[in-house]
This record gives C-alpha cells, sequence and structure tokens, in this order.
C-alpha cells in the first residue's frame, strides 16, 4: 500500500536488470525503504548483481522470480507470484531488445523476435498488471518506451514500431484504469547511457540513467500519463510530428 506521504511498500520491475528500471527503483528507495520483487529472465549473469544493487540502494527485502517475456502462456504465473506476497503499489515494466536495424528488417526471426518482446509481451504483462491493480483499486505503472515511437524513422523502424505500440497501449491502459485508481505513466526518453545502447554513436541529447530515472518517478508521484526524457524532447517532437515525410526522411536523425 502507498503510505501517507505518497511513497510505495513494494515495488516490481519486470526487465530485473534493466539499468534503466534498476536505477528507478533506486530513486524510490532513495526516499523509503520497500519491499523490491525483480522479474528477470532465467540464466541472465546480470540477475545476482541487481539483487544486490537493490539491496544495497536501501529495499527491505528482494525476491528474484523468473521471467521469459516471450513465454507468453507463463505470464499469468509469473504475475501472480508477484502479487503473492500482497499488493504491488508500483510496477515498472523495462524490459526490451535490440539489434542492427539494417538486419532486423532483412531478418523475419530477429524482427519477429524484437517484436515480440518489445511489444507482445509488454501488452501481456500490461493486461495481466492492470487487472490485478484494478482489483485493489491503486497502483502506478511506469511503462518505459522511447521517443523512437513517437515518428518511426527509417533508420531504426522496426524497434520504433514496437515502441509506437507500446505507448498507444499504455497510454490506452492508464485511460482504461484511471477510473478504477490505478495511474500508467509512459517514460518517452532519447538515448540513455546504458550497455543497451552501447553499440551506438551518441546522440544529442543524450542522457544518463538516473536523469531518467528521476523524471519518471516524479512523473509517476504527480499522474502525469506522459514524460520525456531529456524534457527538451517534448518540444522537439512537437515539431518533427509535423514534418513532411519528403522531408523527415532526409534529416540527419
Amino acid at each position: 500500500m502507498i503510505n501517507a506521504v505518497g511513497n510505495p511498500q513494494t515495488l516490481l520491475l519486470l526487465g530485473g536488470t534493466s539499468e534503466i528500471g534498476l536505477a528507478i527503483v533506486e530513486e524510490y528507495l532513495r526516499k523509503a525503504p520497500a519491499r523490491v520483487i525483480l522479474a528477470a529472465l532465467p540464466g541472465d549473469s546480470r540477475r545476482e548483481d541487481a539483487v544486490s544493487q537493490a539491496k544495497a540502494a536501501g529495499a527491505t527485502s528482494v525476491e528474484l522470480i523468473d521471467f521469459d517475456a516471450l513465454d507468453t502462456a507463463g505470464h499469468p504465473a509469473v504475475i501472480d507470484r508477484a502479487w503473492s506476497g500482497g499488493d504491488v503499489d508500483v510496477a515498472i515494466v523495462a524490459f526490451g531488445l535490440d539489434a542492427d536495424a539494417e538486419t532486423l528488417w532483412q531478418d523475419q526471426r530477429k524482427a519477429v523476435q524484437v517484436v515480440g518482446v518489445n511489444y507482445t509481451a509488454a501488452v501481456s504483462v500490461g493486461v495481466l498488471i492492470g487487472q490485478k491493480m484494478k482489483a485493489q483499486g491503486f497502483g502506478r505503472i511506469i511503462a518505459m518506451s522511447s521517443v523512437a515511437g513517437e515518428r518511426v524513422k527509417r533508420a531504426n523502424f522496426v524497434y520504433g514500431s514496437t515502441k509506437a505500440g507500446l505507448d498507444g497501449f499504455y497510454l490506452g491502459l492508464g485511460e482504461a484504469l484511471a477510473k478504477f485508481g490505478p495511474r500508467v505513466t509512459v517514460v518517452r526518453p532519447g538515448q540513455v547511457r546504458t550497455q543497451f545502447s552501447a553499440h551506438v554513436d551518441e546522440a544529442p541529447l543524450t542522457v544518463n540513467k538516473e536523469d531518467v530515472a528521476k523524471l519518471a518517478v516524479a512523473a509517476s508521484d504527480k499522474g502525469k500519463e506522459i514524460v520525456w526524457a531529456p524534457g527538451t524532447f517534448r518540444f522537439v517532437m512537437m515539431v518533427l510530428r509535423h514534418v513532411p515525410r519528403a522531408i523527415f526522411r532526409k534529416l540527419p536523425m
């Protein structure tokens, strides 16, 4: 239960080894101790490090549960397990997959895998989390989207299309849940300095994961539907949405 001063008692991170997800967990723990549930891929070598990181940040306890994004049939059991110890106050959806953009649009197997993780799995857990929070009458969902999904560009259109779908789903989920109490915040970062983006050149307005975490937690606390990271991207995308396609495709992005 979220306490009287607005601090959550239980945090669930889907994508339990995500650098941004863990930064969000740490940001919450700076405000107050909490129980942490990390749902991570079996066999991920970073699992134990994630547990240690959460404990060092002030978690009162850390539970590690197996979560395979592509095993959608197993997702109900994962979410039931996460709720088995009581209500979950904040659920962070922060798992994702990327690959070389030029390979993705020409490799059916890899494209389907990225879509399965980034979109299909995100919808799968979103429906399940939404129903749990609807039943408990409160809760917050933080969904990691991307500015890449706001206007999908040729340079990474497979990845961008998955984020566009995720973004639309979680905004709709927030509207559907609002009258029942839970709130959803969609986070739209640009490039973030993590291992996830280490294979590409650093872009303008690149931010640190800690900056994204601060913006995400503050926005969720205020009940905002959308937050950009950095905030400047809100105005950049406001312009880019209206650029004609003939010009947009020529932009150095």
